[in-house]
């Protein structure tokens, strides 16, 4: 079908060319908007600023093909083929382009905001500022793609292929990147604020000076990453491998890590100011020193040395655990889950869920936190829903009477301080119990559920791994063992003592252990 016939029916009406072959046929400048076009060979045709809006070019081929300034905004071309076309400046918005194919093609300045190229193979494509917002890419192959500039805000890229990716400059603010593969890709200078990285692998990348603030970066590959100079600020690094990463001059305010493995890594002037140093692991850690200024502005540098870093970070996660003398079943299961819920509404440190560890004749439930100092106001409120709640607060009130009878004056500052802390802390749990003590129904689950009523032993652990035993019921533990005499069978009871009388000694020791700030 030549040219003009082809123009004749469409100006005729007729919407109807599927299969056609256009091949090398200019087109230049043509209108076929809503036309289907669907299995047309248009490769190596010129269709330089055709509008084909709405039409259907599904499975159409296109390669090499000049399409440069082309209004293709709604079309259709699932399953194309644009393999070495010249797409530059086109307007593809809402497109579908679903499984297509744009190995090397040239997208420099092309708008695609909103359009569907989940599955699509760009690897190689040439997409210099081009404009991807809120574009569906997931699942798609970018592989050595280049995408310098190209703003992607709100992209779906979930387990794309984005691995040697030029992404330098690009904005990437609010996309969705889980599981995405970004091996040695290039992100210096790239904004991703509020994106979504989780689990994504970056080992190797370059994200140096790198937009990172609210991130969520949980549980993601960055070893070897040079995070040199990035704003990581607020973000989620929780469980994240750093092995070997460049972190220096980072900042890593109000960075949520815990569980985030640094062996290896530099740290060498990063700014820390609210992050915690516990829990993460930072063997053979390089780090001169850290700035823990508020706006990380230098002004309060703390210098560290291979002797000072094991001190100032912390792999232990200071814990409580209640040991509860039987094992968990379903019932009992249920009603902890709820009762510890509701809790959690009057203390928000109760939101994480305990982890819970059922044995043959013990479970062992325990609370993490970021803070020694927390340790016994936790263990204060988490015992609530068992019988021994109230001989375990009473030991814990004592052992802070005995605290704040110190005379703080005769202590060093920082043990002063801690003690200080503990008993801020702490007199907040009193009142937050009591809050959760008018609140009759909120105990409820528990009633009548033998699991809450079975003897318990509480033990805190510091960040140091120092165990102290808070409360253990006489019958904890107890066995009845048959042995047998010359004459008759004898019970024998074997008992595990109660907890020992606190001492001054004892409890200063534990808290030495505490991480100092």
């Amino acid at each position: 079908m030549i040219i003009e016939e082809l123009q004749l029916k469409y100006a005729a009406g007729e919407r109807n060319f599927t299969d056609l072959n256009l091949f090398e046929a200019n087109l230049a400048g043509i209108n076929l908007t809503g036309a289907n076009l669907s299995g047309v060979n248009l490769s190596v045709a010129n269709l330089s600023g055709a509008n084909l809006t709405d039409s259907n070019l599904s499975k159409a081929k296109l390669n090499i093909t000049k399409l440069n300034g082309a209004h293709l905004s709604g079309t259709n071309l699932n399953g194309a083929d644009l393999n070495v076309a010249n797409l530059v400046l086109v307007n593809l918005q809402q497109a579908q382009l679903i499984g297509a194919k744009l190995i090397r093609a040239e997208l420099i300045r092309a708008e695609l905001s909103g359009a569907n190229l989940s599955l699509a193979d760009l690897s190689g494509a040439s997409l210099v500022e081009a404009t991807l917002r809120k574009t569906n890419l997931s699942g798609a192959n970018l592989k050595g793609a280049n995408l310098r500039f190209a703003s992607l805000t709100g992209a779906n890229l979930i387990e794309a292929n984005l691995q040697g990716v030029d992404l330098s400059g690009a904005d990437l603010t609010g996309a969705d990147l889980t599981g995405a593969e970004l091996r040695q890709t290039n992100l210096t200078g790239a904004n991703l604020n509020g994106a979504d990285l989780s689990g994504a692998n970056l080992r190797w990348a370059a994200l140096t000076g790198a937009k990172l603030k609210w991130a969520n970066l949980s549980d993601a590959k960055l070893s070897g990453a040079d995070l040199s100079r990035a704003n990581l600020s607020q973000a989620n690094l929780l469980n994240a491998s750093l092995v070997h990463a460049d972190l220096s001059s980072a900042y890593l305010i109000e960075v949520d890590w815990i569980g985030a493995d640094l062996t290896g890594a530099t740290l060498t002037g990063a700014k820390i100011f609210g992050t915690s140093r516990l829990g993460i692991k930072t063997e053979a850690l390089t780090c001169e020193w850290v700035d823990l200024s508020t706006n990380g502005d230098k002004s309060q540098v703390y210098s560290l040395n291979s002797g000072k870093i094991k001190s100032f970070f912390h792999e232990t996660l200071p814990q409580v655990k209640i040991i509860v003398d039987t094992p968990l079943d379903s019932p009992s299961h249920y009603a902890l889950a709820a009762t510890y819920y509701q809790i959690s509404k009057y203390l928000p440190e109760l939101n994480q869920p305990p982890s819970i560890e059922v044995n043959s004749c013990t479970t062992v439930i325990s609370f993490s936190m970021n803070s020694d100092e927390k340790l016994f106001a936790i263990a204060y409120i988490a015992i609530l829903p068992f019988f021994d709640a109230s001989k375990t607060q009473e030991n814990i009130i004592k052992i802070m009477k005995i605290l704040n009878s110190q005379d703080l004056n005769s202590l060093t500052p920082v043990v002063a301080k801690i003690i200080r802390q503990l008993s801020t802390v702490f007199n907040k749990s009193i009142k937050q119990v009591n809050q959760i003590n008018q609140d009759k129904a909120l105990l409820k689950f528990c009633n009548g559920i033998k699991f809450f009523k079975t003897p318990t032993k509480i033990t805190i652990i510091n960040s140091s791994s120092q165990k102290f035993n808070v409360y253990h019921h006489p019958k904890f533990g107890k066995r009845i063992i048959k042995k047998v005499s010359k004459n008759r069978d004898v019970e024998t009871i074997i008992q595990i003592p109660e907890t020992e009388p606190y001492s001054i000694n004892t409890i200063m020791d534990f808290i030495d252990g505490f991480h100092k700030s």
